[in-house]
Parts: C-alpha cells; structure tokens; sequence
C-alpha cells in the first residue's frame, strides 16, 4: 500500500495484523468543521448549536448551546446538520474531548471548533472512529501535523494528512464490547453528577432567590396558624413533605426531623423593604465583598503538574469544572488555590467557566480566585457565584470588547442579598454531600478512563486478539473500494 493511500504517518502502525488495512484517515471517514455563526444569529429558541460544554461526557448534551432561526439554517447551514451516533472531536481549547451525538442532538449543529466525523462505508463503524480519535497514537498524529500548535491551529486541514489502522468489522465491534460497558459508566456518572449540581441549585433557589420558607411562613400566619403552623409548613416546603410524612419522619428518623425542624427556625417569617426589593426580615442587601475575597497566596510551579495547575483554557465552559492543563507556566510562582475555594475564569465571562476546588494547586493570573469570610460558607459562595446574573454582572462591567476582561474591583460589587451566617453555613453543609458524592463519581470516572486509555493502545495495534470463535471467515475487504 503505498504511502500516499496510507497517510503520512504509517510508520506509526508498522506492526499492525495481516487482516487490517491502513489508509489514509479521508479514504475511510468522512469530517467536516462547524461553521462560524455569529452572536447576531442566535435566537431565543430553534436548532441548537452544540459547544464545547455540549461535548464534555461520552455523550453530547445541551449545556452551554445556543439556538438558530430554523429557516436560516435550512437556507445556509443544511448540510452541517448532525445525525445521531455521530462523532464530535474538540479542536478549540482542549484537543481531544469526543463525544457521541444522542439521538436528542439529531438535527443540531456543531459551532466552529467542533469536528464532525462519520464512516464513509459499512466496513468502517461509527464507534471505533470515537476509540481511534481518543487514542494516543491519534494525539501524536494531531501534535506532529500541527506542529506542536495543536490548541490553535488544529483542523480538517492536519486530518486528511493522517494515518488511520482499520481491523475488520468483527475486531471492531470486539473492541466497543470491552469499551463501551467502561463509556456508559463514565456517561451514568456524568448524568449522576448533572442531578447533584440541578439538585444544590433548587435548594439554593428556593432558600434564596424565591424565599420559599420564608413565604410558607407568612403564608401560615395570614390563615390565622399559630406559630408552629408556621413552622411545619416551612418544613414542608424544605423536605418536600406533607404533614402526615413529617409525622411519620417524626417518629421514624427523629434525629432528621429534629435537623429538618433546626433549619425551618433559621428561616425569619416576615418580609422587609431594601435597596434590592423585598428580602426576608433580617437578612441584608449587601456586595459579593462581603462575603468573600481575593486570596494572594502564591505556590512554586515546581510542586504543580498538569493536574494541578488551572488556566483559563483548562476550565470547561458552562460550569463544567476544570480538565487537565496542557502545560505548565514558565515563571517560578504562580496564585494558588486551595480546597473549598471558588475559581471563575475572567477572561470572556460569557462562557461562564467556574470550578470549586477540591484540591489544591496553582492557577493562572487571568482565573480568580474567591474565599468565604465564612468558614463554613463555601457552598452558599460557589451557588451565588454559579448564577447566571453573576456572569452577566461581569460581562456588563468587563474591559475590552474584543476579549472581555471581568474588572476585579467592580465584581466585588456585586449585589446580592445576604442571609444569617448559621443559614449560609446550614446551606453549604447541606449541599455537601452532594459535592461530596459528585468527587467520587468524578474520581471513579478518572479510574475507568485511565482503563480505557490503557486498553487502547492494545487494541488498536492488533495486541489484543479476538475469541476465537468470532474470527472473521471471509478475507478482508478494501474499504477504500467499498466507500467508491
């Protein structure tokens, strides 16, 4: 085979098996790049427009996508349309996050940025394509054809320059059979972790935002309840309960009625006028300042690795937490971070980048770095901070237009309504858990992704054999004939 049908790097794949083929990665696969829409055309509502947060687990999602005019899209974008079990690379930030397209996602369309690769014939299925684009030898085809550039100039332009091995159909389905029972774990973790986040921001908006409690308080009062008429329904309102539930909790797991009914009382049962509008009686109108600020400790870049140093570019869109950097600073120290503080990108606030830490490390200069002046406040700071009013306040305040700059002193000020310090604290403690339990799931996907990586390179070189009784009967067929 010559190594023009082969691509440019065959000496990758010098020891592959008799029965598979390497081609060059146009031959066997079909790609093609989003297209660059502006902000102008996005709409309220119509055909998502997937991103990079859309692309962060094994399968894609809604997160951070924006919407198009279904007629515009009919008339210029058609052909970018997605079908479901696509593949979707990420070339812009992060090389290397591939996701599989739901059959929600079935019609959207990837922004710039985002590959879309699927087989050109049957002999090439869609999932060994995702294993071949998470695969190391892929990454060193990506790095030597951009020439160490990868982050900025990666593209379909170094991808028709590759190599891509190609097993029969029955070694490919062999090697989704040990890989994907490992890619579904990692997605229900994915998914387990999404309902924790949604879980910590219905309690902070109930507490917080619509003073849920509060109003079920007056709202027992104004009937003419007495005082622990009062309470109950607070209590109801915070566990979800009726009252002959809380009467069976009650009897049945005292000590969680007795917790239950301890934070109901942190809740006051009147309203007051403020600056901000009606708050609940007590609490305050106050500033982020208040409530946090800007650590300046600094770490030496010699104790940090590529897991433990956070830029801007490593932390994932859409409070999507944070990825492994691809490089470490240059300069002998850098602002550290520490556990249970709150990291916001500040440079485009508009992607709304956001991580609590649960370790800690070092970070880049352009991501901030927020601390409770509550010890036990962390929780109710990272929920404030999570607000998509947040970072529209840092968008309305930037500096520069071309890449907005959040200004430091002007985010201090944001506004915000204040609660008792033993409810802020009752909050992060009761949300900790979730954080807590959202650690595992992230450890144990970092494990089996760890397993995958190291079955990958086996798999793909031929190293692990097929069972015996599924060895292909028929000779090999050519995939560059079959997709003519």
């Amino acid at each position: 085979m010559s190594s023009e049908q082969a691509g440019i790097f065959e000496h990758l794949y010098h020891n592959l098996p008799e029965d598979w083929q390497l081609l060059s990665l146009p031959v066997a696969v079909d790609f093609q790049e989003g297209p660059g829409i502006l902000a102008k055309d996005f709409h309220p509502e119509g055909i998502p427009l997937l991103r990079l947060a859309s692309i962060a687990g094994p399968v894609t999602n809604f997160a951070g996508c924006n919407y198009l005019d279904p007629a515009k899209v009919s008339q210029k974008w058609a052909h970018f349309k997605l079908l479901a079990k696509d593949i979707l690379l990420s070339t812009s930030g992060s090389l290397g996050r591939v996701s599989e397209v739901s059959a929600e996602q079935e019609g959207s369309i990837c922004y710039t940025g985002i590959i879309r690769f699927r087989p050109k014939s049957d002999l090439v299925r869609r999932h060994y394509i995702k294993y071949f684009l998470q695969s190391n030898s892929f990454r060193q085809q990506a790095v030597a054809s951009a020439s160490g550039s990868v982050l900025s100039h990666f593209g379909p332009t170094h991808l028709k320059q590759m190599s891509f091995p190609l097993p029969p159909v029955q070694y490919q389905d062999f090697i989704d059979s040990l890989l994907r029972p490992v890619d579904d774990k990692i997605q229900l973790n994915h998914q387990i972790n999404q309902t924790l986040e949604q879980m910590a921001q219905a309690i902070f908006k109930s507490w917080f935002v619509d003073f849920e409690p509060v109003k079920a308080k007056i709202s027992a009062l104004e009937a003419g309840g007495t005082e622990e008429d009062a309470l109950l329904a607070a209590m109801q309102v915070i566990s979800g309960k009726d009252a002959d539930q809380l009467a069976q909790m009650q009897a049945e797991q005292p000590e969680q009625y007795a917790e239950l009914r301890t934070t109901a009382e942190l809740f006051p049962s009147a309203m007051q006028d403020s600056e901000l509008g009606e708050i609940p009686e007590g609490w305050e109108a106050g500033k982020l300042k208040d409530i946090a600020h800007y650590p300046n400790d600094r770490i030496s870049t010699d104790v940090l690795s590529l897991d433990t140093y956070v830029s801007t570019e490593c932390m994932i869109e859409n409070k999507k937490g944070v990825s492994a950097a691809a490089s470490l600073p240059t300069a002998v120290t850098v602002p550290s971070f520490r556990t249970n503080q709150v990291l916001v990108s500040n440079i485009r606030p508009y992607f709304k980048k956001l991580w609590l830490a649960q370790y800690a490390g070092g970070r880049s200069p352009d991501v901030l770095c927020f601390e409770s002046t509550n010890p036990q406040g962390h929780g109710f700071l990272f929920n404030v901070l999570y607000q998509d009013h947040f970072f529209d306040y840092m968008m309305r305040t930037s500096k520069g237009a071309k890449m907005p700059r959040g200004d430091k002193k002007a985010v201090m000020e944001f506004d915000l309504t204040i609660p008792s310090s033993d409810l802020v604290a009752r909050y992060s403690q009761r949300i900790s858990e979730f954080y807590e339990f959202a650690a595992v799931k992230k450890s144990e996907n970092e494990m089996l992704t760890r397993l995958r990586d190291a079955l990958l390179p086996k798999l793909l070189s031929g190293e692990l054999t097929l069972p015996d009784t599924e060895v292909a009967q028929t000779e090999p067929q050519d995939v560059a004939n079959a997709a003519v």
